[in-house]
């Protein structure tokens, strides 16, 4: 089998940078998907941005975590108090949500979400999950998942960004932050994995993000050569990479205190040097609206 590959640009609609950032990525080629954040400011901006421009497969990046120190954003559905912490903005981290969630206000908050965006005339590719809350991975609440799924089978069958099959380095891997055993995981998602495709929602074969922990975050050049390594070594099957670019401002630095990361992942995927390396490993580069095709034809 050979090796497909979507990447997907998290956080489109955070902030005016970010949004600047993913319009130039989609143009040029060095993104196949992007995801938008229906709680933030930017959001309505991205939507009706996606809206005019069709030919870019843009999804809902569902949110229910709100990770930054003063830059906060709430659930966008009334009335669902589990979802708030006592500031009345959203969760900081996934296992903070988990741990909280009524599962019907997680419901609601999703179809907010949604109903947010689509006033704007966007229609989402797919959806994927912020900071990984809806996985149920930090505290082994599951019962997220599925439910997720769910909604994702209720709207027309969106495809999902979760992936059927896992590496060891997936479980070390701090930006998926996973804290349940493997054998747990394994065991009890292999049922979910089934009921995905019997509902029509398409699945990625792996979610391979990249990571910060070691000297790629010590300079660009080192994380560019990390990142080439790592594509170097994408196993075959459907697989997606998820970057989080941004054009640098004074806005960005304001949020963000890794805000050079994202600056260095914009730089990266804009440099046209990386599509032709991309090309040149003989990975195929799709998007979500292609994974569905690919899966159910």
């Amino acid at each position: 089998m050979s090796r497909y590959l979507i990447i997907n640009a998290d956080d489109f609609g955070m902030c005016r940078s970010a949004n600047l950032a993913v319009y130039d990525l989609f143009e040029k080629g060095g993104i196949t998907s992007a995801t938008i954040m229906a709680p933030c400011p930017w959001a309505k901006e991205a939507a009706v941005w996606a809206a005019k421009n069709p030919q870019y497969a843009v999804g809902l990046h569902l949110t229910t975590t709100s990770e930054w120190g003063n830059y906060r954003w709430a659930p966008v559905a009334d009335n669902v108090p589990s979802l708030c912490d006592e500031e009345g903005f959203m969760w900081h981290e996934s296992d903070q949500f988990e741990q909280h969630a009524n599962l019907e206000e997680v419901r609601k908050e999703i179809n907010a979400q949604y109903d947010r965006l689509h006033q704007f005339g966007f229609t989402p590719s797919h959806f994927d999950n912020h900071m990984g809350s809806l996985y149920g991975v930090a505290t082994g609440r599951f019962e997220l998942l599925s439910l997720t799924i769910e909604e994702c089978a209720k709207h027309g069958g969106m495809p999902f960004r979760f992936p059927s099959k896992f590496t060891d380095e997936q479980f070390g891997n701090e930006m998926l932050d996973i804290s349940v055993p493997k054998e747990v995981i394994m065991g009890l998602l292999e049922p979910m994995i089934m009921g995905a495709g019997e509902a029509g929602v398409a699945i990625l074969d792996y979610l391979m993000p990249g990571d910060w922990n070691g000297p790629q975050s010590e300079s660009y050049e080192n994380f560019r050569e990390y990142i080439y390594e790592k594509y170097r070594a994408f196993p075959d099957g459907i697989i997606e990479t998820y970057i989080h670019p941004a054009m640098e401002s004074d806005e960005l630095k304001g949020i963000a205190g890794s805000w050079q990361r994202r600056v260095w992942e914009y730089k990266l995927f804009s440099d046209p040097k990386t599509l032709d390396f991309i090309k040149s490993q003989g990975i195929k580069l799709i998007n979500y609206r292609d994974l569905k095709k690919m899966r159910f034809g």
